[in-house]
């Protein structure tokens, strides 16, 4: 049985209460280059993304997941995209909203409870994330997790008027075919 909770945090589905909170994140022009994003959302589209989150994996290749405390407190999200079934692959992505929550251990139990999902539910082989040369966080974050830098994109995203690199990373399961 695969659990989506663990000692600090859980992972769960997107409730339409989670209106402000995605609003609040995904109009942080702070973040935007993580997510790249390039436009403000409204909270009428937001909400209308709300109203579908519920759709299955395999249909809509996308899972946003909350990252809660036990005190029931939205402190980040976790996300499955590019879901490739019939390649046994799927990117990650994940956001500790407020500086005060990271470094905490959240950001490490939620990638690998999603991983442990990943693997064991949904059978996939391998995992991805990209990151940013200078989000040393992240970086950490994912070569904690066993994932191999696997490749450098050079000059990938325009940023503040000057380029920057990527890495790819990747995670490989060997218990899957």
């Amino acid at each position: 049985m695969v659990s989506l909770k663990g000692q600090l945090i859980y992972l769960r589905a997107l409730e339409p209460e989670d209106l402000d909170f995605i609003h609040e994140i995904e109009n942080d022009e702070r973040i935007w280059e993580v997510s790249n994003t390039q436009t403000p959302y409204s909270k009428f589209l937001i909400k209308q993304y709300l109203e579908h989150a519920h759709k299955d994996i395999y249909e809509v290749k996308q899972l946003r997941l909350v990252i809660s405390t036990y005190d029931n407190m939205a402190i980040g999200m976790i996300d499955i995209f590019d879901f490739d079934f019939s390649n046994k692959r799927a990117g990650i992505g994940i956001l500790i909203q407020d500086i005060k929550n990271r470094k905490q251990g959240y950001g490490a139990e939620a990638l690998q409870l999603l991983c442990d999902y990943c693997f064991k539910h949904l059978h996939l082989h391998q995992l991805y994330c990209n990151i940013s040369e200078d989000n040393t966080a992240s970086l950490n974050l994912f070569k904690n997790q066993g994932f191999d830098k696997i490749g450098l994109k050079k000059d990938w995203n325009f940023v503040n008027g000057h380029y920057k690199n990527e890495y790819l990373f990747q995670l490989i399961n060997t218990n899957v075919l």
